[in-house]
């Protein structure tokens, strides 16, 4: 059986799905557009260079979840999925991802963003297994703050790992295992894989891939 994991962002949808929910809560005018929208911007450039401050990150991403009740947040989430996220997968990236399923793979998806945007992305590719940033809850309500370990650059191996285990698993109960992803924030995870794969990567991956002789993907069209 393979291990085959799957950043999300950029890689099986086109576009960020962060960035996309914060845009979709400041479009309908949730969020402060004066406050909100340079510095959502600014925080996707800094993820880009891979100079971003995942703490500071989540402070900013986490606190709207915190002041509406989650029965409001599931109903914008569907609207968000419908209107932001479905447009953005493309037929090659379902294949991809059903083929690997075909073949009776363990899958996963394995993102920074939080799981509260995430859970029902996945849901469309038929994946079960989700490692993702987890926002923090008390009495059903978010609080803002996140629960445990991000899911980011190395945070991602450490948390793959713990969800192996649980499993009662490891990378060598695998006979092969797999990581597509187009950012530079994801080389530790990438490295750790036996069969790394760029997808449409940014320049600083596609460099590394190229001389590492890792494969280039796109699922883009």
């Amino acid at each position: 059986m393979d291990l085959v994991l799957f950043d999300l962002d950029n890689t099986l949808i086109a576009g960020d799905s962060d960035f996309e929910w914060a845009q979709f809560l400041i479009g309908k005018g949730i969020l402060d557009r004066d406050l909100y929208e340079a510095k959502n911007l600014e925080f996707y450039e800094q993820y880009k260079a891979g100079t971003l401050d995942i703490d500071l990150f989540l402070d900013f991403q986490l606190h709207p979840l915190s002041r509406f009740p989650r029965s409001q947040l599931d109903l914008w989430q569907r609207e968000f999925l419908s209107r932001h996220i479905l447009p953005l997968v493309g037929d090659k990236a379902r294949s991809l991802v059903g083929g690997h399923l075909a073949r009776g793979a363990l899958c996963a998806i394995v993102t920074a963003t939080n799981s509260f945007v995430t859970g029902p992305i996945i849901r469309e590719f038929g994946i079960a297994h989700l490692i993702a940033t987890i926002p923090a809850q008390e009495d059903g309500r978010f609080t803002g703050k996140v629960r445990g370990l991000p899911s980011f650059r190395e945070g991602k191996i450490v948390r793959v790992e713990a969800w192996l285990e649980a499993m009662g698993l490891w990378w060598s109960s695998f006979e092969r295992s797999w990581f597509y992803s187009d950012s530079l924030n994801d080389l530790p995870l990438l490295s750790r894989v036996s069969n790394p794969v760029a997808v449409d990567p940014d320049p600083t991956l596609r460099a590394h891939a190229a001389g590492a002789g890792w494969p280039v993907l796109s699922l883009l069209g």
